[in-house]
């Protein structure tokens, strides 16, 4: 039973509303994903002065900037980076209310946005392109890959979904897709009798450049009193098994990456020291309301994984 508290509650807030343009969050929604009047106008169908026009008056509506330009760029303001979960979530709640066609991957033409580091993207990414073609032919996917993946790309990207491997902090819950672990590679000149220990101490390593961050396998190897020396750096993980394969060395990798790039002929050892296992995490945008589209994605995941 509804309260004549909570009655007039609700109708102070339907007051409220109707004084309030909400064509506008459209627009408003467009203008703070694509940081530009620009882009924004032609995503939306309007002109670019038209635009303008509506960003000025959203800013009055809002009491704030909402995008501010920080040099070459545009960025959101701290008011404009809190709006984005919520209105994306109220604009698909609003659509699923004025259209009765349900979730059908067959027919659905939207952009699916997946982050993930480019070693994910080589292990799971065909799978999940294909498995999307064949279920999903209209719609495309758009692989957002970054060093780092974290949750501030549910806003900064509109990820719908971030792959996360299990170190990396999340305040959202997670669920393991795969398992993976750490292994250490060397090209085929690598001498064979010597123990994955002999190669790390004794091999220059290429390392994956993580500062400021540790890297986990290095603060083991410390632990255990294992010398080595690092010759080179690299921000892009991806690219290791490459130089290895090429010029020499030695690197500590993830497994399932390492075993994706088998044309390299890499030597593949397994970490000699008890080490925390990388499984690799989905981690949801917590604004997604779309219940089924989401049930259906996890499926297309959790089927790419079983493949691996």
């Amino acid at each position: 039973m509804v309260s004549a508290r909570d009655a007039s509650a609700s109708d102070a807030d339907l007051a409220r509303l109707a004084s309030v343009n909400l064509n506008l969050l459209v627009p408003l929604l467009a203008l703070l994903e694509e940081r530009s009047v620009t882009r924004a106008a032609a995503r939306v169908g309007m002109s670019q002065p038209a635009m303008s026009h509506a960003l000025r008056r959203m800013r009055r509506l809002m009491g704030d900037d909402l995008v501010v330009r920080q040099g070459s760029r545009m960025t959101l303001t701290p008011r404009a980076v809190t709006l984005l979960g919520p209105l994306r979530r109220a604009l698909h709640q609003t659509a699923q209310v004025v259209s009765s066609a349900p979730f059908d991957p067959a027919v659905d033409r939207r952009v699916i946005t997946v982050a993930m580091t480019s070693s994910t993207a080589l292990v799971i990414g065909s799978r999940v392109v294909n498995l999307l073609a064949e279920r999903a032919p209209n719609a495309a996917l758009r692989l957002r890959i970054a060093t780092t993946p974290s949750s501030e790309m549910f806003t900064e990207d509109g990820a719908d979904l971030v792959l996360l491997s299990e170190g990396s902090a999340s305040p959202y819950p997670r669920e393991r897709l795969y398992d993976d672990r750490w292994v250490v590679i060397a090209n085929s000149g690598a001498p064979a009798a010597a123990s994955a220990t002999e190669l790390l101490s004794t091999l220059p390593h290429i390392a994956f450049d993580a500062s400021p961050r540790r890297y986990r396998p290095y603060e083991v190897l410390d632990a255990q009193g294992v010398t080595y020396t690092v010759r080179h750096r690299v921000t892009d993980n991806l690219l290791i098994p490459e130089l290895v394969a090429g010029a020499g060395g030695v690197a500590l990798h993830r497994y399932r990456a390492a075993t994706a790039m088998s044309h390299l002929n890499l030597r593949v050892e397994e970490f000699p020291f008890p080490i925390p296992t990388l499984g690799m995490d989905m981690v949801w945008n917590p604004w997604l309301a779309d219940d089924q589209f989401k049930s259906w994605l996890r499926g297309i995941f959790l089927e790419a994984a079983e493949s691996l």
